[in-house]
């Protein structure tokens, strides 16, 4: 047993799972004991209390793969495991994560001899079914030793999972992916909110999902999943009008501003993300003032 997964969330969690299935036995370790004990009963894998556990009980040459939030959480663990790795490890940060930190990481690691690669992984929850689509950056030795795991995790052996280049690179390819997802994501809810707001058609927009799922150009997982929660609910009045933002929205608006690249479609979706979670509430009592002010319209008020 060589292999470890550090995080235990939905998607650390099930990936562990997914990899017992294929019939690969782990270390695994997460901040509650108690998730990992239940996915060790669950697969067979090795529950870990402490990262010092979860690194002794792995066969050297090492492979840990963290499946941590961005930021504090990744680096808090990165910091604890550096002084327990021995020459030869491998470290995989397969979690969400900026691609320059990434860069930065592997200078710190390659310092102690250990090797580091970035995972960027899709598939969300049904990633346990379906397999997950994975690109990953680092050397062509960690590539060769992270094989057998790509091809576990994948939905097929063969495809579903690339080595996209050197470190960083992995990251950066997740990072475009979930700036086009969030343009996906934001055309289509336009577009089925003008259907659904359009008088006198009175257009059953659970069906019109339903029909450019069969060959239209649109058909799409995302219209797959539409259409799904569409026919049992086209109000979605107990759903609030809040979309949250991960870090990978805001990256890819940054790498555009930083190559100089148009990516108005990709950085629109990320403002109207800001504009659901009250962002844009106060722009917009400015520009009511501004317009009574001019015109004496009248203003809302609560």
């Amino acid at each position: 047993m060589e292999f470890g997964i550090v995080g235990l969330g939905r998607m650390g969690g099930n990936m562990a799972r997914r990899l017992a299935r294929k019939g690969i036995r782990i270390a695994v370790s997460n901040r509650s004991h108690d998730v990992s004990e239940t996915i060790a009963a669950e697969t067979g894998h090795l529950a870990c209390v402490t990262l010092h556990d979860l690194v002794e009980a792995l066969q050297t040459p090492r492979i840990v793969w963290l499946m941590l939030p961005a930021g504090e959480p990744t680096e808090a663990a990165l910091t604890t495991l550096m002084p327990l790795l021995s020459p030869g490890d491998l470290v995989v940060d397969g979690a969400n994560a900026y691609y320059k930190d990434d860069q930065h990481r592997a200078d710190l690691l390659a310092a102690r001899q250990i090797e580091f690669a970035d995972a960027g992984v899709s598939g969300g929850v049904w990633g346990l079914e379906n397999g997950y689509c994975i690109m990953f950056g680092g050397s062509d030795t960690a590539a060769a030793r992270l094989k057998p795991y790509m091809e576990a995790l994948a939905p097929t052996p063969s495809s579903g999972w690339l080595h996209t280049g050197p470190v960083g690179s992995g990251h950066f390819v997740k990072m475009v992916h979930n700036g086009i997802e969030y343009g996906m994501m934001q055309a289509f809810a336009e577009g089925f909110a003008l259907m659904k707001n359009k008088p006198g058609f009175d257009l059953d927009i659970g069906e019109i999902a339903e029909l450019w799922r069969h060959g239209s150009v649109v058909r799409s997982w995302l219209l797959d999943l539409s259409a799904e929660f569409l026919a049992q609910d086209q109000a979605l009045e107990a759903i609030q009008p809040f979309v949250a933002d991960s870090g990978e929205g805001r990256w890819t608006a940054l790498e555009a501003v930083e190559q100089g690249i148009p990516a108005p479609v990709m950085t629109l979706a990320l403002m109207m993300r800001f504009a659901s979670q009250g962002k844009n509430d106060f722009a917009a009592k400015m520009l009511a003032k501004m317009r009574q002010g001019f015109g004496g319209h009248a203003v809302k008020e609560d």
